[in-house]
């Protein structure tokens, strides 16, 4: 085992960490804590105040602004991200999962950074990135949310607890849909596919898009396609491994895809729209199917029967569980330090 670290492990602060809903970035920073202090280091997590820990919690933040609406977001994050800088000197290493912000403080501070990267908002927050390129050691998600501009100190991918996710063998009828309801993520597409191949679609998630819901969502809802809101842990292990499959007709280029992992983890494959991480997340006629459209994934459904549910589990342990996650990252910090 390598040397006990003294890590600071810093978390955003718009939902309590780990999220009792969405929150996939306060999820990343939560697994990797829980699986760092299991491998006996020293952790730290700065987060909101409700947040939970086997390792210590430090917080300035009682409660997130996205689950306590009224507060000032900037604010909030001034307060926490200023008070890790400044207990930097404390920590072997601080591992920021809180975007570009924290780096304005990287060389005001001799403790090495680490910087996941879950993904860029708009390409205007790239001249942060690249101000602090060389400087703090950047970890992409996935090899296709790489930018060009930037270097890497690697490619670590987001794990999941697998203990928190039961495998099925033999699932229902039912297609899935689990994540926002935002055109992003294909909601409507989702429902074009169950529709156009018979099957039952039960969606979940939160509503980010209220309008979009409200357009093209809500006025098809049926028996055959219907909504249960978002989804916990204890309703998302049960709703992932009861699906047929999982659909992900996404129309962006998502950087990882937390649900995809996790479904598989399940045993459930999943039919995804190919772009952005999917390829490096599904093997296409194993684990899945990656798919360009609607009438694509509508045949893809005909052909779940192919797929073996114990070969999707046991890509997920392999290439996506918390033990992967945290046995890369232990690799980096001790390359850094």
């Amino acid at each position: 085992m390598s040397a006990r670290l003294k890590i600071a492990v810093l978390s955003p602060v718009a939902w309590r960490t780990p999220p009792r809903h969405y929150g996939p970035w306060e999820q990343m920073a939560s697994n990797l804590c829980e699986g760092l202090v299991a491998a006996g280091h020293d952790v730290t997590l700065f987060a909101t105040g409700d947040s939970m820990t086997t390792g210590r919690l430090d917080a300035v933040v009682a409660v997130g602004y996205e689950d306590q609406p009224g507060q000032d977001a900037k604010v909030l994050e001034c307060l926490h991200i200023s008070n890790v800088m400044e207990r930097a000197s404390e920590f072997d290493l601080v591992h920021n999962h809180f975007d570009f912000l924290p780096l304005t403080y990287s060389r005001l501070i001799t403790t090495p950074m680490v910087t996941t990267i879950h993904g860029f908002s708009s390409d205007q927050i790239l001249p942060v990135y690249q101000k602090y390129d060389g400087h703090v050691n950047y970890v992409s998600i996935s090899m296709a949310n790489r930018h060009a501009s930037l270097s890497y100190a690697a490619n670590i991918y987001n794990g999941i607890s697998v203990g928190d996710f039961e495998f099925t063998e033999t699932p229902e009828d039912y297609l899935l849909f689990f994540g926002r309801i935002h055109p992003d993520k294909g909601a409507a597409e989702a429902i074009d596919i169950a529709l156009q191949s018979g099957r039952e679609l039960i969606m979940a998630g939160i509503v980010q898009d209220r309008r979009y819901f409200e357009e093209k969502v809500e006025p098809r809802l049926s028996d055959q396609i219907r909504y249960v809101g978002s989804a916990g842990p204890e309703k998302r292990n049960t709703l992932l491994g009861s699906a047929a499959c999982l659909l992900h007709p996404i129309s962006f280029d998502e950087p990882f895809g937390l649900s995809v992992a996790e479904s598989m983890c399940c045993g459930t494959p999943v039919i995804a729209f190919n772009r952005g991480s999917m390829p490096e997340l599904i093997e296409d006629g194993k684990t899945g199917f990656l798919v360009h459209d609607v009438d694509g994934a509508a045949e893809a459904v005909k052909a779940l029967s192919n797929l073996d549910r114990m070969a999707c589990r046991t890509r997920a342990i392999a290439c996506f569980s918390t033990e992967k996650m945290v046995a890369d990252y232990m690799e980096l910090y001790n390359r850094i330090l």
